[in-house]
């Protein structure tokens, strides 16, 4: 099978197909290739943090031009997995100096299995794009195309608790995915200084609590695949509950937006998380830490891109004066695309890691907020 996933989360994804029990498990670009049974798939849709998608690839062949492929997808059993009367749905991703357009080939490979149901059954299935029986994933990497069986259906950075979302709503997959890249796995308390609607803080809590993300789901594809095994999903959904672990700090979000405070604490209420969590109406310019010990803080703040701010320059000089003054004793993560502004927080990053938040190429950069001053930490420390 093939876990897709985001730019920068390979290493993270195949971590945790090796914990959850894949085997052969190698790294791709934005990839994750591995092994694993019926069940493991039903497992890794459940478990997965950092997945976007699960693809079965069911057959691989070189073309050289359409008519090649039109010709080789029509002569493969589609019966094995879809019945005359079913829905189908195709996406199509090409790298090729032969086929150029991932719609057409998308078209090209519908015409193929359409044409083949009509000579042998006399009927043809439909196109549904919405909720189909089968959604069908084609691969074209110069002349090799792999047509795979999309076991997902919808993004699984669609996990199912967010009702209710603001301007710049950052994706599922990139909150979790953040979060890990800190190593924070809930052995300290926790904050997004930032909340907006709550994402980070929900996948923090079910890191924190080794919750799997996607049980609020509706619906995964595999559920209408011919072989669907209720029974089996059900073993391994339970099977995976039983690994969640308690939780023993504070995960704590501000917001300045009394309208995303809401937001935040209904979606942390869908997601059965709000024993965890605890949201307040704040100007983060205007706190201070009050947990004692260490504190995690993750956040993603307004670009500028796409929400307008009156002065980034100053904004970021603030990030940087209340990290300073007022948060000892934390490690400080955010992300952003704005690349010049980062050189207004006055503070030199200890990490910067490059991240994409939908197109935008951003860093995802990590401040060292010492108790006392370094210099004192350095002394201690000799």
């Amino acid at each position: 099978m093939l876990a897709k996933t985001l730019h920068g989360f390979e290493p993270l994804l195949a971590r945790e197909l090796r914990n959850l029990g894949a085997i052969n498990v190698k790294e791709g670009i934005r990839s994750v290739s591995f092994e694993g049974d019926k069940g493991f798939m039903y497992k890794a849709n459940l478990g997965l943090r950092t997945a976007i998608k699960i693809l079965k690839p069911i057959t691989s062949f070189q073309i050289v031009n359409e008519q090649d492929l039109y010709n080789r997808v029509k002569r493969f059993e589609w019966e094995q997995y879809l019945k005359p009367e079913g829905t189908l749905a195709i996406d199509a991703t090409v790298h090729s100096k032969v086929l150029t357009h991932s719609k057409y080939v998308a078209l090209k490979v519908k015409d193929a299995i359409v044409d083949r149901y009509r000579e042998l059954e006399g009927v043809r299935p439909n196109v549904d794009l919405k909720f189909p029986d089968l959604r069908i994933h084609v691969h074209i990497d110069r002349k090799r195309c792999t047509l795979s069986l999309d076991s997902s259906g919808r993004s699984l950075h669609q996990r199912g608790y967010k009702t209710a979302t603001n301007i710049a709503p950052i994706n599922e997959v990139l909150a979790a995915g953040m979060i890990m890249l800190t190593g924070w796995e809930g052995q300290t308390d926790f904050m997004d200084p930032m909340c907006g609607s709550g994402t980070i803080l929900a996948e923090a809590a079910m890191i924190a609590c080794n919750i799997p993300p996607n049980l609020m789901r509706k619906e995964f594809a595999f559920e209408r695949w011919q072989d669907w095994d209720v029974d089996l999903f059900e073993t391994i959904e339970e099977s995976l509950l039983k690994k969640t672990r308690e939780f023993h700090h504070q995960i704590i979000g501000y917001d300045k937006s009394p309208s995303a405070v809401r937001k935040a604490k209904a979606n942390v209420k869908n997601a059965h998380l709000e024993d965890f969590i605890s949201i307040k109406h704040e100007d983060f310019f205007k706190t201070e830490k009050t947990t004692e010990g260490k504190l995690t803080m993750v956040f993603n703040p307004p670009y500028g891109e796409r929400l307008e701010l009156l002065n980034l320059k100053e904004f970021y000089e603030n990030v940087g004066t209340t990290l300073k003054h007022g948060y000892p004793g934390t490690n400080a993560w955010f992300i952003t695309s704005n690349l010049e502004a980062l050189k207004h927080v006055g503070l030199r990053p200890s990490k910067k890691i490059k991240l994409y938040n939908a197109k935008l190429e951003s860093r995802f950069v990590m401040y060292e907020m010492y108790e006392g001053s370094k210099k004192a930490k350095k002394n201690k420390n000799n």
